[in-house]
């Protein structure tokens, strides 16, 4: 969700600057401030009771973090950590009520990309309860191009590693490899640099 950065600085938010693997907030935290990623990339993630990393979002630039849990009464369900440089606008959470009364079609345009995160992210959960590999990675792919404006094929850059899109699908590395590669065969996505396109 991308607000005027000018109309969000009137309201009071400040610029934040993070380095590379920060956390902007944890899992348990309560949710003070709405963000809104600058530059850079986050990642919203979680840790299982073995301690393994799933990774549940990739944010990029323009985006908002969290933005639904300022709705409601609950503490952050995620780890915010950057993956990359990354520069925040942060504005407390009375001052984004605010804006949005002030702004009613903001929140209809919020309204609106909150169901559409929302609908993606069924979509992708579905995808995640097959057997399939191929399935579980093609949702994920899906989930991260239907962010982008540019919907013609190869055109996004997917911003996972290997390890990361393991993380997002609960398989091992080596079956995302190989998934991969037979992704590409089908041309479904293609691989450039070892870059991902799709």
């Amino acid at each position: 969700m991308l607000i005027d950065q000018e109309l969000l600085l009137s309201y009071g938010a400040e610029i934040e600057l993070f380095d590379p693997f920060e956390t902007i907030f944890n899992e348990g935290d309560i949710p003070k401030y709405y963000y809104q990623l600058v530059e850079g990339r986050v990642k919203l993630n979680h840790y299982n009771d073995d301690g393994k990393e799933l990774i549940l979002a990739i944010l990029d630039t323009g985006l908002s973090i969290c933005e639904l849990l300022l709705f409601i009464d609950k503490k952050y369900p995620v780890n915010a950590i950057t993956c990359k440089k990354s520069s925040i606008l942060k504005l407390p959470k009375a001052a984004f009520f605010k804006l949005l009364d002030e702004n009613p079609q903001i929140s209809r345009d919020i309204n609106q990309f909150l169901s559409e995160r929302l609908y993606f992210k069924y979509i992708m959960l579905e995808n995640n309860s097959s057997l399939r590999p191929e399935v579980r990675i093609k949702g994920v792919l899906d989930y991260l191009k239907s962010f982008s404006e540019d919907q013609t094929k190869y055109s996004l850059e997917v911003p996972l590693t290997r390890q990361q899109l393991a993380s997002m699908t609960a398989l091992r590395v080596e079956t995302v490899v190989r998934t991969v590669k037979k992704l590409e065969k089908e041309n479904f996505l293609k691989i450039i640099n070892r870059k991902i396109y799709i």
